[in-house]
């Protein structure tokens, strides 16, 4: 297997207490458990940096798709929300909604197929299929499988 890249971090404290820093200092975070489960808030959560990561990752994908078919999506923009859902036995999952704009494809179908077919090869849509349930939303219209 060629890998590519191999983003590199160190955390101590976990999601309560923590503190994130990627091995080139690039990301310097705190990490707080948000003041929704608890917490006092006032620093990031693994969600949140899991939902800028994934849209990131998707917009990417949505990108090359689109230089592929040779059609203009530079104005896209993504508003993601990765859901913490508690399940049986205290276990928790998550859930992810991924709600696309793509205001340079007018054409309904055409914007659906570029967001399905981002959706096959982006890492984060590969890594979480199977796993997680998302859902994708293309120009307000939720996308149907």
């Amino acid at each position: 297997m060629k890998v590519l890249y191999t983003a590199e971090a160190h955390v101590t404290g976990g999601r309560v207490h923590g503190h994130g820093r990627t091995v080139g200092g690039e990301l310097d975070v705190d990490i707080r458990l948000p003041k929704e489960l608890g917490g006092e808030g006032g620093a990031t959560n693994p969600e949140q940096l899991f939902a800028v990561g994934y849209a990131a990752c998707f917009e990417a994908a949505l990108t090359l798709v689109g230089q592929r078919k040779n059609l203009e999506e530079q104005d896209t923009s993504i508003d993601a929300k990765v859901m913490l859902i508690p399940i049986e036995n205290g276990r928790f999952k998550l859930g992810v909604e991924l709600d696309i704009t793509l205001p340079s494809i007018k054409d309904a179908e055409q914007a659906a197929n570029l967001v399905r077919e981002a959706h096959r090869i982006c890492p984060y849509s590969n890594a979480t299929r199977g796993n997680i349930d998302v859902a994708l939303v293309v120009n307000g219209v939720p996308l149907e499988d």
